[in-house]
């Protein structure tokens, strides 16, 4: 027992004294690298918060904020960036929280036992990192994985062994790095998969499949990201079929928030018969040389510089994080950019942007990620005022100090209906990342649970 009990306090005497840096980050890499969404976010957080717990002791702790010899405790470095790690990855994650929470608390304690430092300087280490972690959330809201809430439709979708009755179109140009349209006949071997060549129109390719189904029954598939997958919706919203998607592309956010992150996940749907009813955005045009038309969008609608603000982030996202990688891309589209006069409602405007989303997004700040439900009959409604005095500058402050819901520059709302006057002039704008041409008025509004999709099947 002697043995066992010094091999003990040799153990955490060797975690204590290591630098509070290092071992963590290598957590925080063993994390990121592990190729699972919500530990790449928590492998985010942890480091983040670990950063500002350590910068806030350093200050705490300078000779320059408190005098020298003081009776009041200071916040052990060590203690804060445990904490701070430790609480940041568990509020996105509780599953690594249960693994990480009985090491920190070993460590922790064993410093408070030895008394180097203090106890009162570890216990007040340990309530900075906490508040430093869980005042990240207010700047980067936590994420929900789970998927959105969506109705079921008056007719069930027909459930399809081995895929068979389901006619799946791949994009080849998608973007995706999974060879779908292998792993697709392994998920599904009696799916008639129609491969879309590079160069090949993809509609026509669409409206074939979509015709086939019509004549022998089944359902419309799609392998492809957000783009590929407006085109199939919008076949499948007019013939009346339920659309299998599967996610294939560079992005797929309508099938993360459908709640179908893999090919399996849709397969598993297909077979099971489980499907809902979603809303589509629709963009009417006004105007337009070839008369009054209508198209539709499954995310998201934008003029003015989002499209290139989400281009700037999803650029740099890999390597800084989403929000951090959200701060630099709005500074260098501000810098560039200049707004745009439209006229909105009725109401003349100079905006910087315009964002409209196919129901009500999350979070609730400036960035829009994901949504809780797919069927709630609202356009989510952000803009962002240029007509402010130091616009830019305001915006950015706002930002950064997570008072963004509170400015002025900042406008968020939710309609049912937008009529924008004057687009035309000003150049595009953008649909499911698509870029269209503009006429002069265009009219927003929602195609109430006019997709039925598969979804996955209850837990």
């Amino acid at each position: 027992m002697r043995h066992l009990r010094a091999l003990d306090a040799r153990f955490f005497a060797r975690v204590a004294s290591a630098h509070p840096m290092l071992p963590w980050l290598t957590g925080a890499a063993v994390m990121g690298l592990s190729g699972n969404r919500g530990a790449r976010r928590a492998a985010l957080r942890a480091t983040g918060s670990l950063a500002l717990a350590s910068a806030a002791v350093n200050i705490a702790s300078s000779h320059r904020l408190l005098p020298r010899p003081t009776t009041r405790a200071l916040p052990s470095g060590h203690a804060a960036a445990v904490a701070a790690f430790t609480t940041a990855a568990t509020l996105e994650s509780p599953r690594l929280g249960a693994v990480l929470l009985p090491l920190a608390t070993a460590v922790t304690a064993f410093r408070a036992r030895t008394g180097a430092p203090s106890t009162g300087d570890v216990l007040a280490g340990v309530a900075l990192g906490i508040g430093i972690a869980a005042a990240t959330c207010r700047w980067w809201p936590l994420h929900v994985d789970e998927p959105a809430d969506a109705a079921r439709p008056n007719v069930p979708v027909p459930a399809l062994p081995a895929g068979l009755g389901l006619i799946a179109v791949v994009n080849s140009d998608a973007g995706g790095d999974t060879p779908a349209e292998a792993e697709l006949r392994i998920l599904l071997p009696m799916t008639d998969i129609r491969l879309c060549e590079s160069g090949v129109d993809l509609h026509l390719v669409l409206d074939r499949a979509a015709k086939d189904v019509l004549a022998h029954g089944g359902a419309l598939g799609v392998v492809g990201g957000d783009g590929t997958v407006n085109a199939a919706a919008v076949r499948a919203t007019e013939s009346g079929l339920p659309l299998a998607v599967f996610p294939g592309g560079t992005l797929n956010h309508f099938a993360a928030d459908l709640g179908l992150a893999t090919l399996k996940a849709t397969a598993d749907a297909v077979e099971a018969g489980c499907g809902g009813a979603v809303d589509l955005g629709r963009v009417t045009t006004e105007g337009s040389a070839d008369g009054d038309s209508s198209t539709y969008f499954l995310n998201t609608f934008s003029i003015g510089v989002y499209p290139e603000l989400v281009r700037a982030r999803e650029a740099r996202e890999a390597h800084l994080g989403k929000w951090p990688a959200l701060a630099v891309g709005l500074f260098r589209v501000l810098a560039d950019g200049t707004p745009r006069k439209v006229t909105i409602d009725g109401r003349h405007r100079r905006l910087w942007l315009l964002f409209a989303g196919n129901s009500r997004y999350d979070p609730p700040g400036f960035a829009p990620s994901y949504r809780r439900s797919l069927n709630d009959g609202l356009l989510d409604i952000r803009a962002v005022d240029g007509s402010h005095p130091f616009a830019r500058t305001r915006l950015i402050m706002a930002f950064l100090t997570g008072t963004l819901a509170r400015s002025r520059v900042y406008q968020a709302t939710t309609v049912t209906r937008l009529r924008i006057d004057g687009v035309g002039e000003e150049g595009d704008y953008t649909r499911d990342g698509e870029v269209s041409p503009a006429a002069d008025t265009l009219l927003l509004d929602k195609s109430v649970r006019a997709l039925t999709v598969y979804l996955p099947p209850p837990q």
